[in-house]
């Protein structure tokens, strides 16, 4: 199971400011060189590029961004669009506009200020259960 991520980011206070405009919440046991954020089920922490690397045990590593995609389902197209809307209009960049695709669904694509990609997406293949997770079906 997956319980944290970890971004790494340029400019811990820019990104901090980038994801506090999403209107996610800082939690309580965030520290001077790490941001926490509450998700449904695990937790996103952003760390500072270099200060990770040192923490990996790797402190002369270029660490780098965009080989990952992180996703957000939703339960219906109006939702994807409002998310992407929200993410542009916090200072994220558009990267691909949601539209219908090739698998059945709806996403699009979006990079957070240091090019971490996030997709939006609704799949009618996965309905989510009532608080929002994903449950693969059987």
């Amino acid at each position: 199971r997956v319980t944290l991520i970890t971004l790494g980011v340029a400019d811990l206070s820019a990104a901090r400011a980038f994801y506090a405009r999403l209107g996610w919440r800082e939690h309580k046991d965030s520290q001077a060189g790490v941001a926490f954020f509450q998700m449904n089920g695990a937790a996103l922490a952003l760390f500072g590029l270099s200060d990770l690397a040192a923490d990996q045990g790797r402190p002369d590593a270029r660490l780098g961004t965009g080989a990952v995609t992180l996703a957000q389902n939703f339960a219906t197209e109006a939702e994807v669009d409002a998310a992407y809307a929200a993410a542009l209009a916090a200072g994220g960049t558009g990267l691909k506009a949601p539209e219908k695709v090739f698998w059945g669904g709806y996403s699009g694509y979006w990079a957070d200020p240091d090019g971490h990609v996030w997709e939006v997406a609704m799949n009618p293949f996965w309905p989510l259960q009532a608080d929002g997770s994903l449950r693969l079906p059987e």
